[in-house]
């Protein structure tokens, strides 16, 4: 880059936000977290610290005054994310206040604030939880399932009428499943398991499964933050190598230095242990195929995902094989 940039990025303290911090600066951008509270702040390493804003909740009502005062580009991360049992008494409601209301009024600010470029990292779930011919590309139909999912297509939705009617440069990124070192949730307890040597019974599942990287995700957010023809386009993003769950265990187990032991259990027969546990969308996730097509953004942009995807795994095995203080 001739002339450094600015680039703002919510939710920075998170596991794709730092990420995405550290590709900025990579790059040559000065980078500016935007961090809802005090305690989010500490997550941060100095170097980023000192730069942050604290903001606040995110929603309809955000005062962005001054903290986009500058900026070139926005990379929105910041979102109320699915969470299994959720609690709320409307769900809906709830994904709508933070990622419908919360995105249209951050895009409203930045446009206000002359920021020209806008990266929304969506999701796959805006398409749906499987696919069962062909994989998802940006012409597939928009299908969310869950209240997440339509809340991220709702707000892709108004993101476009509001960047169009603007000027705004938006660009809209769908992620399937994010990996990497420092990851949680479900595919950290799939991890944890594989690192304990155990049998697992995936060895009959030949589904396919597309994941991002981190790293990759990361490296895409800033390439279509400052690239032409990124404006008003959606792109599916991924490793763009796709694995059944068997290859990533055995993919993790390698990094981990060990050998994975999979069971051939029959497909039905998990269906009914989910049922009987009540885990039948957990096993669904194992089992069912989720592939995304990205050769759009490889073919306009040229990208191409700086971490293999075996490789990738293999290193997310390795981080957890580390021992560490607290689990």
């Amino acid at each position: 880059m001739t002339d450094q940039k600015t680039m703002a990025i919510t939710g920075a303290n998170g596991f794709v936000g730092q990420a995405v911090c550290k590709a900025a600066l990579a790059d040559g951008f000065t980078v500016r977290p935007l961090v809802r509270t005090k305690a989010a702040l500490a997550q941060l390493p100095a170097d980023l610290a000192r730069d942050a804003r604290i903001i606040g909740d995110i929603d309809g009502n955000t005062d962005w005054t001054g903290h986009l005062q500058g900026v070139d580009c926005v990379v929105h991360l910041a979102a109320r994310v699915h969470v299994m049992n959720d609690v709320s008494s409307d769900p809906l409601a709830a994904f709508r206040a933070v990622n419908v209301a919360g995105s249209l009024h951050l895009a409203r600010a930045a446009a206000a604030q002359n920021v020209k470029r806008m990266v929304f990292v969506s999701s796959i779930k805006v398409n749906g939880e499987e696919t069962l011919f062909s994989a998802f590309n940006e012409h597939s139909p928009v299908n969310p399932q869950d209240p997440y999912g339509q809340s991220k297509a709702e707000a892709e939705n108004a993101l476009r009428q509001f960047s169009e009617e603007s000027g705004l440069g938006l660009t809209i990124l769908r992620p399937p499943l994010v990996y990497g070192p420092g990851v949680k949730a479900n595919f950290a307890a799939l991890a944890k398991l594989t690192s304990r040597g155990i049998p697992l019974p995936f060895g009959a599942i030949h589904n396919y499964r597309s994941l991002i990287h981190v790293d990759n995700l990361a490296d895409a957010c800033v390439v279509v933050a400052q690239h032409p023809s990124a404006c008003y386009k959606t792109y599916m993003v991924s490793d763009g190598e796709d694995f059944s769950i068997g290859e990533m265990i055995s993919l993790l187990a390698e990094g981990m230095g060990k050998k994975a032991i999979l069971l051939s259990v029959p497909t039905g027969v998990l269906g009914f242990i989910g049922r009987v546990t009540g885990k039948t969308a957990q096993v669904q996730r194992l089992t069912s195929s989720l592939q995304i097509d990205n050769r759009a953004i490889r073919r306009d942009l040229h990208w191409l995902p700086p971490v293999e995807a075996r490789e990738g795994l293999r290193r997310v095995g390795a981080w957890f094989a580390q021992p560490r203080k607290t689990d």
